[in-house]
This record gives C-alpha cells, sequence and structure tokens, in this order.
C-alpha cells in the first residue's frame, strides 16, 4: 500500500457550539475580523480574509460550548476514497454524509477519542461581492480592517484522554506526522502536534486533566505578524474580553500567542508562528521532557493552572 502522506491537504473549516450565539458572533466578526458568509438553521459561516473556501469556521448554538465537526480536505478525489478505505478498515468511520454549505459528499469519522472529523474533496471557491473584492487577484477577499483581522484558522487542540493513540491515528490513517510532543518522567505521551503539509502543525492532542473524552482546549487562528498579537491584546481589553495568557512566546513550536476566552467559553488562540515551517522529508518529532516543561515558556512565563483545567464543554 502506497504511503498515506500529503493525502489530507489541510485542515478545512472548524465548527464551534456556543451557548451564547449573539455574543459570539458579534466576537468573531467585530472582534477577530471575520466576515459572515451565509446561515443555515442554528447556525452562521464565518471566513478569514485570506481561506479561499466558503467558511472557515461554522457557528452552531447549542445549550453547552465544545467542539463540533472537524474538516479536513483530501489531495484529490482518489485520495478521499484512499483515506475512506482506511477508516473503514480501523472500524472509526461513520458513513457517507451530504457535503454542508460549501463542500461536497464528505466522508464523516471520529478519531479514538470521539472528536467527530469529516473528509471531503469537493469544495466551493470563495467568490466576494464586490464590496470585498480585492485588489490583488490572488487574493481571497479585501482585507476587512476590522478587529485583530485574523487571516486564517491555524491549528485545533484537541483535549483527549489519552493523546498518543490518537496522534498515532493521525499518522497511519490520515497520512499526518508527529513534528513535537511532551513525554512525561512516566514515560506517558501528554501531547502530541501533528501535520499535514509543511506547516508545522494542524491537529494537536493533549491529555484532559478530566479523564474525558471528545473535549476541545482551543482554536486558533493566525495573523500577520507578532505585532498583530500585541495589538490583539489591546482590542481584547478594550472589549472587554477575558485574556486568559500571554502575549508570550510559546517553547513547543516557538509560537507568539495570546488566549482568550470567547462569550460562550470556548478558549480561542491567536497565534504567529512567526514563519516556521518543516520541509525535511525525515523529520524526526522533538521530544520535551517535564523538566524542560517545568521551565515554562520560551521566555520563562509560567503556564497558567487555566490552561490545564479549563476544557469545554466544562465537566
Amino acid at each position: 500500500m502506497s504511503s498515506p502522506r500529503h493525502e489530507v491537504a489541510h485542515l478545512g473549516h472548524v465548527e464551534l457550539f456556543t451557548p451564547e450565539p449573539e455574543r459570539s458572533l458579534d466576537f468573531f466578526v467585530r472582534v477577530l475580523g471575520l466576515t459572515e458568509n451565509g446561515t443555515d438553521g442554528d447556525s452562521v459561516y464565518l471566513r478569514t480574509w485570506d481561506d479561499y473556501e466558503h467558511h472557515s469556521l461554522k457557528l452552531t448554538a447549542a445549550k453547552t460550548s465544545g467542539v463540533g465537526r472537524t474538516a479536513l480536505r483530501a489531495s484529490s478525489e482518489e485520495a478521499l476514497q484512499r483515506r475512506v478505505a482506511a477508516l473503514e478498515e480501523r472500524g472509526l468511520g461513520v458513513g457517507w454524509v451530504d457535503g454542508d454549505t460549501g463542500i461536497g459528499p464528505t466522508y464523516l469519522f471520529r478519531d479514538p477519542d470521539g472528536h467527530e472529523l469529516e473528509l471531503y474533496w469537493e469544495t466551493e471557491r470563495y467568490r466576494p461581492p464586490e464590496s470585498l473584492r480585492p485588489a490583488l487577484k490572488n487574493q481571497a477577499q479585501a482585507y476587512p480592517g476590522r478587529g485583530v483581522g485574523v487571516r486564517r484558522l491555524d491549528h485545533v487542540n484537541y483535549l483527549a484522554r489519552e493523546a498518543e493513540p490518537n496522534g498515532r491515528f493521525v499518522c497511519d490513517v490520515l497520512g499526518g506526522r508527529v513534528t513535537e510532543q511532551i513525554r512525561l518522567d512516566s514515560g506517558v505521551i501528554s501531547g502530541q502536534w501533528t501535520h499535514f503539509a509543511q506547516k508545522s502543525y494542524d491537529l494537536v492532542y493533549t491529555n484532559d486533566r478530566t479523564g474525558s473524552h471528545g473535549r476541545l482546549h482551543h482554536i486558533a487562528f493566525a495573523t500577520d505578524t507578532r505585532e498583530d498579537i500585541l495589538r490583539a491584546a489591546d482590542i481584547a481589553l478594550d472589549n472587554g474580553v477575558h485574556i486568559e495568557t500571554g502575549p508570550h512566546k510559546h517553547a513547543i513550536q516557538q509560537t507568539f500567542f495570546l488566549y482568550v476566552y470567547e462569550p460562550g467559553g470556548n478558549r480561542i488562540e491567536l497565534c504567529n508562528p512567526t514563519g516556521r515551517l518543516i520541509f525535511a522529508p525525515d523529520w524526526e518529532p522533538v521530544t520535551w521532557t517535564e523538566a524542560e516543561r517545568a521551565k515554562g515558556q520560551a521566555w520563562g512565563l509560567k503556564t497558567i493552572e487555566s490552561f490545564h483545567t479549563h476544557g469545554t464543554p466544562p465537566v
């Protein structure tokens, strides 16, 4: 069997549940700068300004917070069919479903921890209205000039009862690769960062201290520059948005970050990965020890306790 590497092209979009739909919508549009691109029942579709597809985020009204489906785009129709066969062989497939707004036939499945994901190939290219038409034809839409002005959906960080089996699933079945990980003194792998292409990470799994399944740690949106992260902190302050930690720099992946809570209770990371890409075809995972992690973030800030205890939906 051929290698599954690169058969998943990239993270497409993610669904976020919120018990505060109006306030959450205001946060993503006015504070983060996303653009609304349609509705469907209790869901609103939102997009970052440099996304070529219909939407980056599906915001769905619900009784509680948390993550819904995460969508991954395959690299071709043939790659989609091969990954579906691999998923069915593992017994983690749910089945084919009608594609959501903006995408074609979609295969629904679950990771070992129970998070819902979907794979698709056919997609709708975004066609901006005249008011959002960019001057540069290689840009998806005009820069909105509103709020933080995030450029793209960057990654999803799941909480899982056990990180390692999920990271192994991403690698063995979806063709991802572990770029960095944390190994505790007990030998347990408590966190794994995986990627599909040259971006250093797309899906992250970290151990859930509550022992629960299927929860969310955060979703992340990337900005153009580090300065955008600093400006985002002021924008959050001015708008009464809870800042959990940052601005600061992670040691793992060297990402410049700011963590905030959106009104529905979900943690949102605003990140600038500092242009770090992985080109090596034989990359070996970087493993961090407990002692190294105890030193805190890259510049010495200790990780705030809520970063280890807060997840959605709440337990």
